[in-house]
This record gives structure tokens, sequence and C-alpha cells, in this order.
């Protein structure tokens, strides 16, 4: 059996147009002043953007959401909750740059300090968090490395659970965007915290320095800010608008104002010049496949989940939809088994592949069939 192009006929793509096919994304048609970047859709997991990606930056307080990973973790398997108080140690007192402002030898619930990290930066909170859940600040940076890995931060290595400055303390914006991307999936209860705009602890009312949250335009609704003089200024920000979720990290921007307003452009850039469209659902019969020695002579296929596949929207009218199937499939044929596969392309664009699946089971043919079917095929050929 050889590999056969199946073309869908002409009024199916033409169909397949005018309902919004989905086309993988273009390359990308802006410019960025931060040193790295990178914007995607989570809706459908395609990359806007992307600059310097995968070059190892200082993501100075973005790295504290690795600690709210971690602390997230905890609570959803009933390790901690949002009650439970923890204590400050000196050295959590004693630590610099931003602050929650605890109290030395008070204990402080959870909650509290999840938002003394999440609107406040606090570095005094992350450290409480940490010695509480490993003992140490060091044992807990160990702890992070090792599930960080698990979730597939491929170039990343924390010392600290604050972003404070330190040659080994690294991570790239991709990382950053699967672990935002994690936080959102995994923890979807606990996400709203990162809405909210301010927290009064010891009689300290702060705002959450996330600056896309007082812009109602780019839909944001969270992560985190970071700023180190070595870093520049920092955003990891995830906004969702008409069902679609954009993820950005932006690092080494020259100022507040900047990042502000650079994140803001390319989110709005995001969200306008591309969409996401459904092309099909699963089960949905995509075309007939030939069958060999089977009960059935085609057996439809299928994709095994529904798709969805993002584009920017100059580009939507010039996809392109093939089939390409091991034609014909030897029976027996299980409902779910792969076949083969959609490949989803446009001009300019790269190739999107989505396997394709056996919408039915078709049964093999008996001893009886399979003979008079290898008989048939010896005198008029594949063709009968």
């Amino acid at each position: 059996m050889t590999a056969v192009r199946i073309r869908f006929a002409a009024t199916m793509v033409a169909a397949l147009v005018a309902a919004g096919l989905a086309l993988p994304a273009r390359a990308a048609t802006i410019e960025t002043i931060g040193k790295q970047a990178i914007l995607l859709d989570l809706s459908t997991n395609t990359i806007l953007f992307e600059k310097n990606a995968d070059e190892r930056m200082p993501p100075s307080s973005m790295s504290k959401l690795m600690t709210l990973y971690m602390v997230f973790e905890a609570l959803k398997e009933g390790r901690l909750s949002f009650d439970h108080t923890l204590p400050v140690s000196e050295r959590a007192w004693r630590m610099q740059g931003s602050k929650m402002f605890v109290e030395l030898n008070n204990t402080i619930k959870v909650l509290d300090l999840i938002k003394g990290v999440i609107i406040q930066s606090g570095n005094d909170a992350c450290i409480v968090l940490a010695e509480g859940l490993a003992g140490s600040e060091q044992a807990f940076a160990e702890k992070m490395n090792k599930r960080l890995k698990e979730i597939g931060l491929k170039n990343t290595n924390l010392i600290n659970a604050t972003g404070w400055p330190d040659p080994n303390h690294y991570m790239t914006a991709r990382d950053l965007s699967v672990l935002a991307e994690h936080l959102i999936r995994d923890f979807p209860e606990y996400y709203y915290l990162f809405s909210e705009k301010e927290f009064t602890y010891h009689g300290i009312k702060q705002g959450n320095r996330n600056p896309l949250l007082y812009r109602n335009s780019a839909g944001v609704d969270g992560l985190k800010t970071g700023h180190t003089e070595i870093a520049g200024y920092g955003l990891t920000a995830s906004g969702e608008r008409e069902g679609r979720r954009l993820v950005l990290v932006i690092n080494g921007l020259p100022s507040m104002q900047a990042r502000a307003d650079e994140t803001t452009r390319l989110l709005e850039w995001g969200f306008r010049e591309f969409n996401a469209y459904a092309l099909f659902k699963a089960g949905d019969a995509i075309e007939e496949v030939p069958v060999w020695l089977g009960e059935q002579k085609t057996v439809p296929v299928t994709v095994p989940k529904d798709l969805k596949v993002t584009m920017a929207r100059t580009d939507r009218a010039n996809m392109k939809v093939t089939l390409v199937a091991n034609q014909p499939v030897a029976a027996p044929i299980k409902k779910g088994d792969t076949v083969g596969k959609l490949v989803i392309s446009a001009p300019g664009a790269p190739s999107k592949e989505v396997p394709v699946v056996a919408a039915t089971d078709v049964d093999k043919l008996g001893f009886v069939g399979r003979a008079f079917a290898a008989a048939k095929y010896l005198v008029f050929g594949a063709g009968s």
C-alpha cells in the first residue's frame, strides 16, 4: 500500500473556507523593543510571535509564578489551605526589595501570603511560603527545579523563591509561557487571584503592579510583572476576548511606561490580526477511505478531538486542506485507529498536521469473502 493524497472536492473546500477555516499562524509581522518575547494563542497553542524566546534571561519577579505554582499545587492536594497559617522567620522579615511587610514571629494566613506575592510582589511573603512548604528557601528551590522539569520547562534554573538576581537564576520567555499555561489550565479555581487589583496588609494598601489590569481594552486578567536593573521591565500576561485566550511574555523593556504600552500593543495586535476558527468536531465524517478485505468497502474518517486552528485573518481564503491516507486500509479496523492525517497549509505559513482516525469499526471479510476479493483483484485490478 502506498500513501495517496486525497484532495477534498472543490465544493467542500469552498464550504470550509466560507465557514471560517483555521490555518497555522503565518510569520510574525510585528516588531518589539523588548529583548525577549513570545505571544501565543492558548486556545490552539499557536505561536503568533516570538523574539529570542529561548534565550536565557533573568526573570526577576516573574519567576515568582513558579513559587505560586508550588503553593497552588499544595492547596489542590490538601497539604495547605487558605486558612492555614505560616510563621514569619527573621530571614523573611529582613528580606529586601518589594515587600508585603510581614511582622517578625507573626503567623500569616496562606491566602494573605498568596495575595502578598501576586499583588504586592512581596519577597518576604515568598520566603514565608517557601519555608512553610520545604523548611528552607534552598530546599524549596530544589523542589521547584524538580517540578518545573516535570511540567515541561526545559531551560530554567531557579536559585530562590523571589526572583532575586543571581547568575544561576534564569528562565526563558518560552518557559514562562509554558508556566503561565499550566497556572491557567491546572488551577482555574485559583486563577482569579491574579486579577485582584489591590490588597491591604499591616495597614498598608498596595495596588497590583500589572498595568494591564487597569486597561480594560486588552481583557487582561493576570499574571505577573518583573523588574531588576539587569533584566529591565518584564511582564507575563494573559487576556481573554471572544473565547480566545492569549499569553504574552516580554522582558528587557526600558521603563514602566514602555512595559504598559508595549504589552498592550502586542496583545491588541494578536487579537486583531489573528483568529481561531473551528474546522471539524470530533466524530464528524471528513471523507471515506477505501478498505482492503473489509465487510465495508470504505471507512469514514474523523478527527479524535475538536479541531480549531489559529490563522491570520487575511490568509483564510488561501487555505488548503489535504487528507493523506494509506489506501486502502487493511481490515479489521477499530473505531479510533489512526488511518491518516490532515495537512492544513497556506502560502507563507507553516503547515499543520493532525491525525485522522476511523469513525467506525470495519470487520474483516471471512475466508470465502477474502478469496473472492483476491481473485477479483487479480482479474480486474485495484480499481475493482
